[in-house]
């Protein structure tokens, strides 16, 4: 990597770096950070600038062995001492670091951060190069560059699995600039500053194919023909050997170019081999989610790219939403746009490896016979970061099984929908979709069996949106069955989803059955969360319930308590306000047919126990 750092920053402004060991310096003074761990919070809060920081993902990076029960306590400690580090610098700390959305938010300018200085540079690089002035790209990509130190980002913080994650992702990015860099040199004929530092990164990154058609170039841009065309037959081998590949279309037809001696261009990026598209169908029925929409296709088609959790309970229209989005998307994302669901029909997760072979034959990555995994993760890494491209992961079931497929660096874009919220997941951008207010569950019912037949018992479909307690699918599957059954009134139907024994029963229209949609969730939640469901489900009143009914419902003290419920929020099982509330003043609820489906689940076959179906 590169090579002289460059400081910028005015005098009298703090100026932190993270590519390199954390510091920084005001005046060309170093400022004492602190204690390690108070470092490693204040990194994990410069690693995601102006963006709110989870308290879970900041205990997490300190204590990745388990926090202890000062946890909480520790963690304000830190932030105070972050705060008077910058009230030492600017004279008060100018609300510098803020409680926000359950975390923390630092508050920093461009010029106080190395980061945040390098990813401007490089978008306006990509941007003059995109225009056709590729000297101003190569000048404002090698600024970037020169901000890297001689020593890996957060080399000294990286025991820390959280931090770790982080600074191996800044180094993807720094692959890429350092490719957009080198490419836009060897087009202006100024090859030979490139090639020796490309020989290097290819040594370290052997599979990153952008990386060797760059040196491949520079070398034969500079007159050694021969060294070329070797790297290009390592390349092949390589592949072969390690992952029962060829080289792509177009790193073939670089070599052909250089073969009969005309001039090598850089490799143009091919598109998937599904045509490019490889989506569900967009429903015809969706309805309202406005403002959801707007913020998925505002980040999602952001030119960096970006990785964004859908979060949700079940039935919620989470996989709606997501692949509404991907429909919108189109113009954004030349290189194609993917759905991949990540459980089998019968609600089972599949394996990583699994749903990375079927992202392999979509998008091209893939040959003949399953390379290693780690090497089919290497050839897919690759990919993405080649490609501007939009891949949705639908119904995730944990962490693990997404890590490894989600873009390091380049400009594609990854979109997850989960039941849970995936905390385990950094660097992401998270919508927690809740149930659609009244107006919007009605527009979606009147969609399915007709705004004049809704509009004649307007107060009985009220009534059947409430008893599906406003869940989208609950509706849609009301709407579906109610246009079937056209005879029969809307308050009869409503009637019988007022019936706590027969709601379930009465939500299935064909093969689409919430009853079984609500088991899948069942089934994924620990033994110890659904014993915690069942025993707060059972007293409350319509779902909804305080700390202290939890208490007493699970026989726990506070602390205990508390850690049950936020289990729950995580997994989808419960919500929570959306606001910041103590636990104390919090309404907590359990959605109305969860709260049915838990109960069913509570009673003992053979002990007064009746379905009419079990979907």
């Amino acid at each position: 990597m590169p090579l002289s750092p460059v400081r910028p920053g005015s005098p009298g402004a703090v100026y932190f770096s993270l590519l390199g060991p954390l510091s920084a310096v005001i005046d060309g003074r170093p400022l004492p950070l602190g204690p390690r761990k108070q470092r490693l919070v204040l990194a994990t809060l410069l690693s995601r600038p102006n963006t709110p920081v989870p308290v879970d993902v900041l205990t997490d990076v300190v204590w990745p062995e388990g926090p202890p029960r000062t946890a909480r306590k520790n963690l304000q400690v830190y932030v105070s001492a972050a705060r008077a580090l910058f009230g030492a610098v600017d004279g008060d700390d100018r609300g510098r670091v803020v409680h926000d959305c359950g975390g923390y938010r630092l508050r920093v300018e461009e010029g106080e951060l190395d980061t945040l200085r390098f990813t401007t540079l490089a978008r306006a690089g990509r941007a003059a190069g995109e225009r056709g002035d590729l000297r101003t790209a190569a000048r404002l990509l090698r600024e970037a560059l020169d901000l890297w130190g001689e020593r890996p980002p957060l080399h000294d913080l990286r025991d820390s699995a959280g931090v770790a994650e982080e600074a191996e992702r800044l180094e993807a990015r720094c692959l890429t600039v350092y490719e957009d860099w080198a490419e836009a040199e060897i087009e202006t004929g100024r090859a030979g500053v490139a090639v020796d530092g490309l020989r290097d990164l290819v040594e370290r990154h052997p599979f990153r194919e952008r990386l060797r058609a760059a040196w491949m170039n520079s070398l034969h841009q500079t007159g050694r023909q021969a060294e070329a065309l070797a790297v290009y037959d390592d390349y092949r081998q390589l592949l072969a050997r390690e992952l029962g590949l060829e080289p792509s279309p177009a790193m073939a037809g670089l070599y052909r170019a250089m073969l009969g001696e005309g001039r090598a261009s850089r490799p143009s990026a091919p598109r998937s081999a599904a045509g490019g598209v490889s989506l569900p169908a967009d429903s015809r029925h969706f309805t309202g989610r406005e403002d959801e929409l707007a913020g998925l296709l505002d980040v999602s088609g952001s030119p960096d790219g970006a990785v964004l959790v859908v979060s949700g309970p079940a039935g919620v229209g989470k996989s709606a939403l997501a692949v509404r989005a991907a429909h919108l998307l189109a113009d954004s994302f030349p290189d194609g746009r993917v759905h991949v669901r990540a459980r089998r029909e019968d609600g089972v997760a599949r394996s990583r490896n699994d749903v990375l072979d079927e992202l392999g034959r979509l998008c091209g990555v893939g040959g003949p016979g399953r390379p290693d995994p780690a090497r089919a993760e290497d050839a897919w890494q690759d990919w993405l970061a080649r490609h501007r491209a939009l891949v949705v992961l639908d119904d995730v079931a944990d962490e693990a099984s997404v890590r490894g497929l989600l873009p390091r660096s380049g400009r594609s874009s990854v979109l997850l929908t989960a039941r849970g919220q995936l905390a385990g997941l950094e660097a992401v951008h998270r919508t927690a979709l809740a149930v659609p207010g009244e107006d919007e569950s009605l527009e979606l019912l009147g969609t399915l069996i007709g705004g004049d037949r809704l509009r004649t018992d307007r107060a009985a479909a009220l009534r059947i949106v409430r008893a599906c307690g406003g869940l989208p699918l609950a509706v849609a599957v009301s709407g579906m069955r109610l246009a079937v059954l056209r005879h029969l009134p809307l308050a009869e139907y409503a009637d019988r989803l007022d019936d706590p024994a027969a709601a379930l029963d009465e939500l299935v229209a064909g093969d689409v059955s919430v009853r079984s949609r609500l088991a899948a969730g069942w089934r994924d939640l620990s033994a110890r969360d659904r014993g915690a469901l069942i025993r707060i489900a059972g007293p409350a009143r319509d779902g909804g319930f305080t700390l202290e009914r939890a208490m007493a419902a699970l026989d726990r003290d506070e602390r205990g308590t508390i850690r049950a419920v936020e289990s729950l929020i995580d997994s989808g099982a419960v919500t929570s306000p959306s606001g910041e509330v103590t636990a104390h003043a919090a309404l907590y609820e359990v959605p109305r047919l969860l709260c049915l489906y838990v109960r069913e689940e509570a009673v003992p076959e053979g002990a007064g126990r009746t379905r009419l179906s079990r979907g």
